[in-house]
């Protein structure tokens, strides 16, 4: 009746390419094919236990507004880092629903990056202009885990004579979000930090502290001033870290003006959605000095060969996996999306937009606590931003607060906390007013509006922010609408070509699955309020951890974690809290095959292991020998493997069984890596296998967009043994019976994303899930043979063949042509396409993954793009001057003088079909060494 949605989503589509491509790969089949990629002795018997045929594009899209209209999105007054926002209608338009944002990668490729670029520049001139910092990045996770790297940093920047004390203490303000806490607290643990929680006005430092953290407004609502506090930290040689409100900073006196050395905390009051807790930008911002310390990706401002100004990402040793096990952070993803649209906020709203929504949150609180007062409420702080904590009955209010359609947060029995909002009106007001009333069987008064702040004088903001161009230009719509334009043009995503990035996983993005992420039943939810207000976002989760642990093959799943590399520390803690409960906690040693992508030693360094390095043979596969010596020489101590499959090479290792048995044999646990699972679902799974635990990137696999560098969302899922070790929150239930402390802020993470791997599997089934796999498979063996000609296939298989991605050989290009992969992956802009994955994970390579998306058509582009580069390579040997070692080349370039040997047109259009959707690079290759000595991370224009 209807369209199958495994037709759309699969590229190639029609029997006749199919069977060109299985001619070219040299097969009868896509059955013979597989036969010979994935060793017969890890095939899955039978079918995965779902529904063969998936539902229908437009089954889905009612199915999952019933869910949404289950909802019940009461006005939430809780706060506790979470508010509703008033998310610009524009922004939504063409930001959040538009693939030309949500589909492109991370800037790696600044050339073809810039308007991206150029949202995170606002983002983080805004962060830091409201912090009263000097640096800032260009986003993190969210609070819990911002702060959590600011413990970190501050760690790792312990002077040589703290470091030999020992210093290892970190003072935590008690008013503080739980959630941070405990994200603190498993994050605290493997490094041997211990957490002083006390009253920051009662403690007096000993000198065994490396640090303080505090909140700012407190968790209560308390508008505090921590300068005292700072310097008797200072004096005692400790740094500080606030995890500040970014609203609030337009009325109070910024952090890094009475002292504080780190900020962080959370954007997503500021022009995103609460969608049950995320996603949303978490933000950190520091002083000049800590630059090189600081975790995450700092945008930074440059200028191309040409001399024209130009962004990319500075100072990169900041992109921690990079190394390894020396790293102090393992932050991988970022929240770009969410960045960009807090940036387009600050933008459109400026600094007396931003000061607007600040008052009318502000004044709001003041106005309910004289009227509160007014009735004898006693109130926890008279000085207060946006957040009231008063004494009552919390029981009786919180059934008048129901009826009546509004959420509080509830302390305990005898407190009710309520945080107010941009979007606070006096009807409101008096609703809240009325409820408190009730509450002593009074009948409200009317509401007199207050005026005068409550911010006491020496923490009012007397300074200026937001004071750049940017930030004071475009107030229409069309203004900003057409600056939005204008930075999406001068970027490369999905929406113009294939980016076939390997161990990235760049596939489709349905419509069908990002609509559902606008309904308002999914957007309006808040993460902490009471379950059965949110039965179809409970359903929805329940539905889609079981569906993941089947096809995983595995026993459960926590959806918590909140990117791919937060998922590697997640299951890792799992192992180790597994340990620790069979009195087996010693168990520290993690072994890490050579070929492992750097976020794998990382996330073991940050979760406390020593890492073992396992050698890989001469064809990139894990050698056995040297696994089975160090898993036996270590087996007193061994925790586990961290294990990808197929490998980081792109190929299914036959031998990986001996490698699960070798290790489990040693008493440790098996790790795999989710980050390859586009090439095992429904063929497959880790836990046929014999894992005990993998991640899964849902920005991979599972068809979560990119978004520019994130939001990704890294679940665990888990054998039954490890099952009640899955991890907790302390404001909702959730987790194992013997959950280990939060890895996020919210009890599911990024749940408004939920529903686009909900409606992918859905819609797939079991049949298209396996036939996805199937084409992803297809597709890089039709690549690699179809190149064999022109690029060796680094790394195959035992029968010659590849997985789902295939590493080309470039290593020789710099002796023959004076060309190396760089410049190749410059070249193949001026052909409209994205590079693949450059030098990963061996030097001089191209790792390229066309998933199961792409049409024969767009592959055979790409194809052929790849053979005319290395054509031009040939004939530029001994030739300084040369297109390829010139590309990317500009329109503005091409439209000036030229003196080049070669012609404009071969520049811009070497092959016949660019003319027909030319993209043009808007600067030319960016020298990233002038950026770094120059270093500017704020957009001053």
């Amino acid at each position: 009746m209807f369209d199958k949605f495994s037709e759309r989503h699969i590229g190639v589509s029609n029997e006749k390419d199919l069977k060109a491509m299985l001619d070219v790969i040299g097969v009868k089949s896509v059955d013979e094919l597989i036969s010979q990629v994935i060793p017969q002795s890890i095939r899955l018997r039978k079918p995965l236990a779902l529904p063969a045929e998936g539902m229908s594009e437009y089954e889905f899209a009612a199915h999952i507004r019933e869910l949404a209209d289950r909802n019940q999105p009461y006005r939430s007054f809780i706060g506790m880092g979470y508010y509703p926002s008033a998310v610009p209608a524009v922004v939504t338009r063409n930001v959040f629903e538009n693939p030309a944002w949500y589909t492109s990668y991370t800037p790696y490729q600044a050339e073809i990056s810039q308007g991206r670029l150029e949202a995170l520049l606002n983002f983080q001139t805004a962060v830091i202009s409201l912090t009263g910092m000097e640096i800032g990045n260009c986003s993190l996770l969210d609070e819990g885990t911002a702060a959590a790297e600011a413990m970190a940093m501050m760690f790792s920047l312990r002077s040589r004579d703290a470091v030999r004390e020992g210093r290892n203490q970190l003072f935590v303000d008690r008013n503080i979000f739980p959630q941070t806490l405990d994200v603190l607290l498993t994050r605290s643990e493997p490094f041997g930090i211990e957490l002083i929680v006390d009253d920051y006005d009662e403690y007096e430092f000993t000198g065994r502290e490396f640090g303080a953290i505090v909140q700012y407004p407190a968790a209560d609502g308390r508008v505090r001033d921590y300068s005292d506090f700072t310097a008797a930290a200072h004096a005692k040689g400790a740094l500080v870290t606030v995890a500040a409100d970014l609203l609030s900073l337009a009325l109070l006196k910024a952090p890094g003006e009475w002292g504080a050395d780190i900020a962080v905390g959370s954007a997503q009051r500021l022009g995103t959605p609460m969608g049950f807790g995320g996603p949303a930008a978490g933000y950190m911002t520091t002083r000049e000095a800590f630059k090189r310390n600081m975790p995450g990706r700092i945008i930074g401002v440059s200028v191309d060969r040409l001399g024209n100004k130009a962004l990319r990402m500075a100072l990169q040793m900041r992109e921690q996996h990079i190394k390894r096990e020396r790293a102090t952070s393992n932050i991988c993803t970022a929240s770009a999306l969410m960045a960009s649209m807090t940036g387009f906020y600050c933008v459109y709203n400026g600094p007396e937009g931003l000061r607007r929504a600040a008052e009318t949150a502000h004044l709001a609180t003041a106005t309910v606590a004289r009227a509160l007062e007014a009735m004898d409420y006693r109130l926890a702080s008279k000085e207060f931003f946006d957040t009231l904590e008063v004494e009552a009955e919390a029981a009786v209010v919180q059934s008048l607060a129901l009826e009546q359609g509004i959420n509080f947060y509830y302390p305990s029995e005898g407190r009710v906390r309520m945080s107010f909002d941009e979007v606070t009106t006096a009807a409101e007001i008096e609703t809240v007013v009325s409820i408190f009333a009730a509450a002593k069987g009074k009948k409200a008064k009317a509401v007199k509006a207050v005026t005068e702040s409550c911010v006491p004088t020496a923490l009012r903001r007397q300074s200026p922010y937001l004071q750049e161009p940017v930030f004071n230009v475009y107030r229409s719509e069309s203004a900003l609408m057409r600056y939005i334009k204008k930075l999406e043009l001068r970027d490369i995503s999905l929406a113009n070509s294939m980016i076939s990035l390997g161990s990235c996983t760049m596939k489709l993005n349905a419509a069908a699955l990002m609509q559902p992420l606008s309904l308002a039943g999914f957007q309006n939810m808040h993460p902490f309020a009471p379950a059965d207000q949110a039965k179809g976002y409970m359903d929805l989760i329940a539905g889609l951890e079981q569906d993941l642990a089947t096809i995983t093959g595995f026993a459960a799943c926590s959806l918590q974690p909140n990117s791919g590399a937060a998922g590697e520390y997640t299951g890792l803690m799992v192992i180790r809290a597994y340990h620790q409960s069979r009195g087996q906690g010693y168990r520290n040693v993690v072994l890490i095959p050579a070929s492992a992508h750097g976020t794998n030693p990382a996330s073991a360094a940050m979760a406390g292991m020593k890492i073992v390095t396992v050698a890989c043979d001469e064809r990139g596969n894990i050698d056995v020998a040297d696994l089975e010596a160090k898993a036996k020489e270590h087996s007193s101590e061994l925790c586990g493997l961290m294990v990808t499959y197929p490998s980081t090479h792109g190929v299914f290792e036959s031998r990986i069984r001996e490698i699960v048995d070798a290790v489990h044999d040693a008493g440790g646990q098996v790790y795999m890596d989710g980050a390859n699972m586009n090439a095992q679902v429904g063929l497959t799974n880790p836990g046929y296998i014999g894992a005990d635990v993998c991640h899964l990137n849902l920005h991979k696999t599972f068809a979560m967009p990119h978004g520019g560098g994130g939001p990704g969302v890294g679940p665990i899922c888990v054998a039954e043994h490890l099952r009640a070790f899955l991890p907790s929150h302390p404001v909702v239930a959730t987790g194992g019976d013997e959950g280990i402390t939060a890895v996020a802020s919210a009890p599911w993470g990024s749940v408004l994303l939920f529903p686009i791997t909900y409606g992918y599997i859905k819609m797939l089934g079991a049949d298209g899930l396996r036939k996805a796999t199937e084409m992803a498979i297809v597709n890089a063996n039709y690549m690699s043979a179809a190149l064999a000609a022109e690029y060796r296939t680094y790394y195959s298989g035992e029968t010659g063949r590849v997985g789902h991605e295939m590493i080309l050989d470039l290593t020789s290009f710099k002796k023959d042509y004076n060309i190396d992969c760089g410049d190749i992956a410059h070249r193949l802009m001026d052909y409209g396409f994205h590079a693949p994955t450059l030098s990963f994970p061996v030097h001089e390579t191209l790792m390229v993954e066309p998933t199961e998306s792409e049409p024969k058509e767009e592959m055979d582009r790409f194809i052929e793009a790849l053979i005319s580069i290395k054509r031009e390579c040939e004939a530029a040997a001994g030739q300084a001057d040369n297109v390829v070692a010139n590309a990317p080349h500009t329109a503005r370039e091409l439209a000036g003088a030229w003196e080049h040997p070669y012609s404009r047109n071969e520049a811009a259009f070497p092959l016949a079909w660019i003319g027909e959707a030319k993209f043009f690079p808007y600067v030319s290759k960016i020298d990233n060494g002038y950026g770094d000595r120059n270093l500017c991370c704020r957009n001053c224009e």
